[in-house]
């Protein structure tokens, strides 16, 4: 999942959108409770400065008196925290009635829980060590403090909260923004691979930057059509044009043949002139045929296709061609399988296919047509037999128009349209064609040809 492009994107953004967020809630707490701390600790230092100071300049009955002076001035609000010991921690003054046993000897910075005044409370406590060695603790009630931070806390936990859960909100509405113009696109270009070369990618309401390059494929698309009809249009033009005096010919020599007159060289190559010729005329069909099909106009006459009725009766027209070259030949089907599909393109695919195998294959071997399931829902139609087959070099140029291997070439007459033509016929309807050993046990290993069309749409 993490190969699509719109979720990394949406992750991203998430991710910014939680960092930025974070931060800003880090700096206002900084903010707000560390200028808290920093104002609670000022106050504590200069307290402590000041006993200090009494200690140094009147003694210990002065430094008595200051403290004193001070838990008086502050006993409104019982927030001082004042207690002054002899160096075996005896109170000597203050208003905390015993030395807190959670305060080590060391002196230094602490924040315990305090009880005074019949409640606990949560202090932030300096120990010094004054002249004399004498032990001066004074500190502050931060149980307000304490409360503020708490629900700080949980407020920045909510905020937090909210603050994923609109970032993954907004990721996913940036994903889904991106993953529909992006299938928007897909689905065109999966049109125009399948023949509907008209097709074009649906232009946006606005000019951001995939309006644009929705702008740019289509020119492309417009482009690329005219060049396509452009070169189908001349083929086209040339095949119709030649195939018509070429039947003009083969009819002039069908009639000097039929009267039987010349020499028996002469009929000889006469008729071998109008088999050359049925040769052309078949080239020529077969290039308009394939024409129509990558064009994409024989779609329109797309249905049910019972799969196992199809492959059963281009057995019974074949099995008879196969039986006189001395050929085995076997059936096998599985019922209820279907496609979407022409069924007339569909039993030309398997014509080929089984005349390949008819022509390929010697005397003696056998060939298997069979109807299997293939994947979950889809179907195969496959032909295997005991040829000399196809190196992995032909295999990967069997579907080349015009491409020709060794074995075609020695063994039977053919101008090398017959796979392009199965081959086009599969990608029509949305399969393809596997070409590799028939694994029949035998040496050569033979060619299995397998015609894989998807499962029907519902």
């Amino acid at each position: 999942m993490l190969h699509s492009t719109s979720l990394r994107l949406a992750l991203g953004y998430a991710a910014l959108f939680i960092a930025s967020s974070l931060l800003l809630v880090g700096l206002l707490w900084w903010n707000t409770t560390g200028y808290l701390d920093r104002e609670t600790d000022a106050v504590i230092a200069a307290d402590t400065r000041a006993i200090g100071d009494r200690l140094s300049d009147f003694g210990l009955a002065g430094a008595i008196q200051t403290m004193n002076e001070r838990v008086e001035a502050e006993s409104a609000d019982g927030k001082a925290i004042y207690l002054l010991t002899d160096p075996r921690l005896r109170p000597l003054g203050g208003n905390v009635d015993a030395w807190p046993l959670k305060v080590g000897p060391a002196p230094g910075w602490y924040e315990v829980d305090l009880v005074y005044r019949g409640k606990l409370h949560a202090t932030r406590l300096l120990h010094v060590v004054l002249p004399g060695n004498y032990q001066l603790l004074v500190g502050r009630d931060v149980q307000e403090r304490v409360a503020i931070r708490n629900l700080f806390l949980r407020s920045l936990i909510w905020v937090g909260a909210i603050v994923v859960g609109l970032a993954l909100l907004g990721g996913w509405l940036l994903r889904r923004g991106v993953q529909s113009r992006i299938e928007s696109i897909n689905r065109t270009a999966t049109a125009i691979v399948q023949g509907d070369l008209a097709r074009r990618v649906p232009a946006g309401p606005g000019n951001d930057e995939f309006d644009q390059l929705v702008v740019t494929i289509n020119r492309m698309l417009d482009q690329i059509q005219q060049l396509i009809e452009g070169v189908r249009n001349v083929s086209n033009a040339i095949a119709h044009d030649l195939r018509t005096p070429m039947a003009e010919v083969r009819a002039r020599l069908e009639g000097l043949l039929r009267r039987a007159e010349g020499s028996e060289a002469n009929l000889d190559e006469i008729a071998a002139a109008i088999a050359g010729i049925d040769r052309l005329i078949g080239v020529f069909n077969a290039l308009l045929r394939l024409a129509e099909i990558d064009s994409g106009l024989r779609r329109a006459g797309f249905g049910k296709v019972d799969l196992a009725a199809l492959v059963a009766d281009t057995a019974e027209l074949y099995g008879p061609a196969a039986e006189a070259r001395g050929l085995g030949f076997t059936l096998d089907t599985a019922p209820g399988l279907v496609a979407d599909g022409d069924p007339s393109l569909l039993a030309q695919a398997l014509g080929n296919l089984l005349d390949n195998a008819i022509k390929y294959t010697p005397a003696g071997g056998s060939i298997r047509l069979g109807l299997v399931r293939d994947g979950a829902n889809g179907a195969a139609i496959v032909v295997a037999d005991t040829g000399p087959g196809l190196t992995d070099e032909e295999r990967a140029r069997a579907t080349d128009r015009f491409y020709r291997g060794d074995s075609s070439r020695s063994a039977a007459d053919g101008v090398g349209l017959g796979l392009s033509l199965v081959a086009a016929i599969a990608k029509l309807h949305g399969g393809e064609l596997r070409l590799e050993d028939s694994l029949l046990g035998q040496t050569p290993p033979g060619l299995r040809a397998a015609l894989a069309l998807p499962a029907p749409a519902c």
